[in-house]
């Protein structure tokens, strides 16, 4: 009996471990994977850590993803191309048509698809011109540029300065092959000339965008160039304005007058792009990188992100509006849009990278209250930009008309003596915030002011008017700290305190 209970429960763990074995043997999946593909014609090898495929999506693989990608990108740009008359046509420049090869082309399962005569408007719609005049410089003069320096780069380009006609300098704009967009697509897509494509249009888009956002605070576009780079034929070069990056922690360091300058030209940029021709642009990457310095104004320099989009709505909890440090909500209007949404994104991010740090700091005492209702209802978005705009002017109304001075005492303190044509070359002091880093040089309406101004500091015992003017057209005066030694100059008049 005992034998039998034991051949029993030797056959039971003899099938158990069959069963197992065999299991383990065919079970589905258990085979060893399959080598990766070649890569495709024309591709680059997949990088390290990348997927084996593109992802699979609806409608198609990764090429169909990459292929709805370059067509949303490229009627993008035609949606801001230069509008023209109805039966209109005009012909196309050898140089316009390069851009409009960028237009993507069908593949041949789309074009089965399609009837002939659509298929033939596509192929139209796709010859389209992108409506850019035609520019004043391009690849000859781009092959003898000179002084190439690397200036920076960003998510898809990369900036360049560089002397044209060996006087005029200019900053060049290409696609960064290194850079994020397009090292992610072809990570992801594994199609370097369409990657390529996908970040070019970007420059497309900014380059339409100069030329239709005619303004004092934009860049100026003067041309652009088509040659071969990095085997790929046709990569784009965009030539432009050459600007100063905009530095704040510099920017907090100089007069108040070119602080609100910076300011000022800001407010007009964005009361512009809230009425232009396109319609309320919105720069949804606002930063103070996106910004450069020309002549001491204010100009944007980076449109590849603007958009002219107003975000539809059903009730004011659609119009919701989110930053770092506060939130808002916005009216729906009846037409199903969010009031003035893209104009109030401009504001309040005004307000909080610019306004707050530049307006206020060190002002004029009597134009300080009105300063800092400006930056309270931005900060709020209690007015919307045509207020906002207006009440800056009146500031610079102020300023440069010296109303601004009428509510204070002016009543000098010492006595001053006359000294014409003439000048104290040193005895300097520093002063902040000065126009002259080794002394103390300002900007005054009139001698009145010079004298408040000096009477102000115990240091100074003399002050010397030149014939510089800044940009309100204040005059600049050197304060001094001695009189020992005045110099003739028939440019200047020196006034030396002779009471305290």
């Amino acid at each position: 009996m005992r034998r039998r209970k034991t051949a029993v429960a030797a056959a039971c763990c003899l099938a158990l471990l069959l069963g197992t074995l065999l299991n383990v043997l065919f079970v589905p999946g258990s085979e060893l994977p399959p080598p990766p593909p070649p890569p495709r014609d024309g591709a680059p090898p997949s990088p390290p850590g990348a997927p084996l495929e593109p992802p699979e999506e609806e409608g198609g693989g990764g090429r169909a993803a990459l292929a709805r990608q370059l067509r949303e990108r490229y009627e993008e740009v035609l949606r801001y191309r230069q509008p023209r008359a109805a039966g209109v046509r005009r012909a196309v420049r050898p140089r316009e048509r390069r851009l409009m090869d960028l237009a993507p082309a069908r593949t041949s399962a789309e074009q089965q698809q399609q009837p002939r005569g659509r298929a033939a408007a596509e192929r139209g719609r796709a010859s389209a011109e992108l409506g850019l005049e035609p520019p004043p410089l391009g690849c000859r003069e781009l092959r003898a540029a000179g002084g190439v320096q690397y200036l920076g780069s960003g998510y898809t380009k990369a900036v360049y300065k560089a002397v044209l006609n060996r006087s005029l300098a200019v900053a060049l704009k290409a696609v960064d092959f290194g850079g994020h967009d397009v090292a992610r697509c072809v990570r992801q897509f594994a199609a370097l000339a369409d990657c390529y494509r996908l970040a070019a249009y970007k420059i497309v888009k900014e380059m339409v965008l100069l030329q239709r956002l005619r303004h004092a605070n934009v860049l100026q576009l003067y041309g652009y160039c088509y040659q071969d780079s990095n085997d790929i034929p046709d990569t784009l070069t965009a030539i432009t304005e050459l600007g100063s990056p905009l530095e704040m922690i510099q920017l907090l360091q100089t007069s108040w007058e070119d602080r609100f300058r910076i300011c000022l030209s800001l407010v007009r940029l964005l009361h512009y792009l809230a009425h232009s021709p396109l319609g309320s642009v919105t720069l949804l990457d606002f930063r103070p990188r996106q910004f450069v310095i020309v002549d001491g104004e204010l100009k944007v320099t980076d449109l590849d992100d603007a958009s002219i989009e107003e975000s539809s709505c059903t009730s004011n909890s659609d119009c919701f509006m989110e930053f770092p440090a506060r939130n808002f909500t916005l009216p729906c209007s009846i037409e199903g849009r969010c009031q003035n949404m893209n104009e109030k994104r401009n504001l309040y991010n005004a307000y909080r990278f610019f306004f707050t740090y530049l307006l206020p700091h060190s002002a004029p005492p009597s134009l300080r209250p009105l300063l800092d209702k400006i930056v309270n209802a931005t900060g709020e978005l209690h007015w919307g930009i045509d207020e906002t705009a207006a009440q800056l002017e009146r500031v610079l109304n102020l300023y440069k008309s010296g109303e601004y001075l009428q509510n204070t005492t002016r009543i000098s303190k010492s006595e001053y003596r006359r000294v014409p044509e003439a000048f104290i070359p040193d005895e300097n002091y520093r002063c902040w915030p000065s126009y002259h880093h080794k002394g103390c040089l300002l900007s005054v309406f009139d001698v009145n002011e010079a004298i408040e101004i000096c009477d102000s500091y115990s240091q100074c015992k003399a002050f010397v008017l030149t014939n510089q003017t800044t940009w309100t057209g204040r005059q600049l005066v050197f304060f001094k700290a001695a009189s020992n030694h005045i110099m003739p100059d028939p440019d200047k008049i020196t006034y030396v305190k002779v009471t305290d």
